[in-house]
């Protein structure tokens, strides 16, 4: 895990830092900031591995970037990048007159190696999270990989949706997960399907779409998690897809839909109760879309061997379940 953050350096030292040490020697790029904004300028970046491939956050204040041909013969990445523009618009262009915007919540996808450059529509910053997958860790026959210039998937491709919630879930993902490596590789596979450069008949196009499409369908369990009448029919309705084809998605988790959606509940809730010790235990499993709190107890303690009191003060740190003594 790399972690580095200006707040430790001088305000007159912070942007030349970010600028020789971070942006041209660790990222390969050129950046370029007006010299009466250096002193204001702030930025946290990290970085960790996700099996053979790196995410890394970038949050900074807002300035112009771009990678040269000398940028990209000094610090060469061969890689396939996937990029998430959490905050921050900006246009990015790639030569030949193509420019393109990219906004907020939109994903790209581009060769490590190839010049573009990027412009920030505004000036409050930017907040930015990127997957660099070595070519050499994908196991794919797509062709013409290096000549992909940066560009945002379209918003339109179901594709695109799918590749987003499969790019969100991998940024949740423990890093030491042992099928890390086949999380990329979907990711990537989907991304690739969104610009048209994979083939959706393909095993590995098959198997990406499997995936993406549960990690949409728990994206949208989440955000309906408070809805008693949730279901699993209501979820494939929302994706697009048939009741069966939502319960194959989900068969090699060896959960149902239905008992997924009741895992996620309970596991909302245990956080919900450490998290806010003030709120009453029945208001956190209505807010959980429990709408019988016998039933909530009754399925809480199955799964966790404790009622959700005694469970609150376990995960508080001021109750022994064992001892059964503060």
């Amino acid at each position: 895990m790399i972690q580095f953050d200006t707040s430790g350096l001088l305000p007159h030292e912070r942007f030349d830092h970010w600028c020789e040490v971070r942006a041209r020697n660790l990222f390969g790029v050129t950046i370029e900031l007006a010299r009466e904004r250096r002193p204001a300028f702030s930025g946290r970046f990290s970085a960790r591995m996700v099996g053979q491939s790196t995410l890394a956050e970038m949050e900074a204040s807002s300035y112009r970037v771009s990678r040269t041909k000398q940028d990209i013969a000094r610090v060469t990445g061969d890689s396939l990048c996937i990029g998430l523009q959490i905050r921050g618009p900006g246009w990015l262009d790639t030569g030949r007159d193509r420019v393109s915007f990219i906004d907020e919540g939109a994903l790209a996808l581009s060769f490590s190696d190839l010049p573009m450059a990027g412009t920030p529509q505004r000036a409050d910053g930017f907040l930015f999270r990127t997957v660099k997958i070595p070519l050499a860790a994908l196991d794919s026959p797509v062709k013409g990989l290096r000549d992909l210039a940066a560009a945002p998937l379209p918003a339109t491709s179901k594709y695109t949706r799918l590749a987003l919630a499969s790019f969100n879930a991998l940024a949740q993902r423990p890093p030491d997960a042992v099928d890390a490596d086949l999380a990329v590789s979907h990711l990537a596979q989907l991304a690739l399907l969104a610009r048209g450069s994979a083939t959706p008949g393909m095993p590995e196009s098959r198997a990406a779409l499997h995936t993406g499409y549960r990690h949409a369908a728990h994206e949208l369990i989440m955000r309906n998690l408070h809805r008693p009448d949730l279901t699993p029919a209501m979820v494939a309705a929302w994706l697009g897809v048939s009741i069966r084809q939502l319960h194959l998605v989900f068969e090699p988790t060896g959960k149902s839909v239905a008992r997924t959606m009741t895992a996620l509940r309970l596991t909302e809730a245990r956080r919900r109760l450490a998290a806010m010790p003030d709120q009453q235990v029945a208001d956190i499993a209505l807010a959980c879309g429990f709408d019988s709190i016998a039933t909530f107890y009754r399925v809480f303690r199955s799964t966790f061997g404790m009622t959700p009191t005694e469970c609150r003060l376990a995960d508080l740190g001021g109750w022994s379940i064992r001892a059964g003594t503060p």
